[in-house]
């Protein structure tokens, strides 16, 4: 079966779901721009990323890829197998599924946000398949229907951490015009205050490490660290622009300001392992928060700013 067959019923999946490529991409977990290659034909979908589409899209996925449904198991696995005059219509299999248990993106972001929360208390390395599966309340083989393998897992596990982190730091800021007001914001949550806050660092740590290893999640992290320092960048232009900020390199500014607050983390995190507050006197949370509004006014704020 031709690729641009299967594209144009995925095309009609998303159709229907209502949402925009991008939005079907993130519920789907996988790069906006490996499903608009699939769709444009230059590249193909995996078999493990048709499944997930046809378990959001509430489809059968032997429809989806033009084959039968007693035949869609064999088909799935060729990914892009088979031959079909025509694209045929893609419809709900019969009986309908029932309503994906999180409207968010059913039971694929499920585990990868179980996942997030395993490697945040054990470690990557220390998660097995069967913990997800537990924590999912299903079975290992349902996990590698929606994952194949721990590096699948892995990415969409980075990939899901770094929309979250962009979606709370957008949300925090909605409105904010003062530049030093939004500087201070941007510490306020990269602060490991909570203990969502620690956990979300914890995986952080982790990732760096497997970014070392990884080609694939090493090139998620130069992307996000790029996104980070450019957001910060801009923060601090603009505050140069409205007179609260010293005239200073905004690039280098951003460089140097995160730099220190991965490093500053870093050892909170070292050195206070119990619940926030319980760590050694001057190397705790507030200790870094101080330290990091000591930098921006030492180094950033303009004299004459009030």
């Amino acid at each position: 079966m031709q690729q641009d067959e299967v594209a144009a019923r995925v095309r009609q999946v998303i159709d229907a779901a209502g949402v925009s490529a991008r939005e079907f991409a993130r519920r789907i977990v996988i790069d906006p721009s490996k499903l608009s290659r699939s769709l444009n034909g230059t590249r193909r979908f995996t078999a493990a990323e048709l499944a997930r589409i046809a378990d959001i899209g509430g489809v059968d996925v032997g429809r989806l890829i033009g084959t039968t449904a007693g035949a869609a198991g064999a088909a799935a696995g060729g990914a892009a197998g088979g031959a079909a005059s025509t694209p045929s219509p893609v419809r709900p299999s019969s009986p309908p599924r029932p309503p994906s248990p999180s409207p968010e993106g059913g039971r694929p972001l499920q585990i990868v946000r179980e996942t997030v929360r395993l490697i945040a208390e054990r470690g990557f390395h220390a998660v097995r398949v069967a913990d997800i599966a537990a924590a999912c309340h299903t079975s290992t083989a349902a996990i590698h229907y929606h994952f194949p393998g721990r590096d699948e897992l892995l990415e969409a596990a980075v990939r899901w951490c770094m929309d979250e982190d962009t979606r709370r730091r957008a949300d925090a800021t909605a409105g904010t015009r003062h530049a030093g007001d939004e500087l201070r914001l941007l510490i306020d949550l990269q602060t490991p205050r909570t203990e969502q806050q620690r956990r979300q660092w914890c995986v952080w740590l982790d990732l760096w490490a497997e970014a070392a290893r990884s080609t694939t999640v090493g090139r998620l992290h130069v992307e996000y660290y790029r996104q980070w320092r450019g957001t910060v960048a801009d923060v601090i232009r603009r505050g140069v622009e409205q007179g609260v900020f010293r005239p200073v390199d905004a690039d280098g500014a951003a460089l140097a300001l995160t730099a220190l607050i991965d490093g500053l983390a870093s050892q909170v995190l070292a050195t206070e392992p119990g619940p926030p507050g319980s760590g050694l006197p001057g190397t705790g949370a507030e200790a870094m928060h101080d330290a990091l509004i000591a930098h921006v006014d030492a180094c950033l704020t303009a004299p004459t700013a009030g």
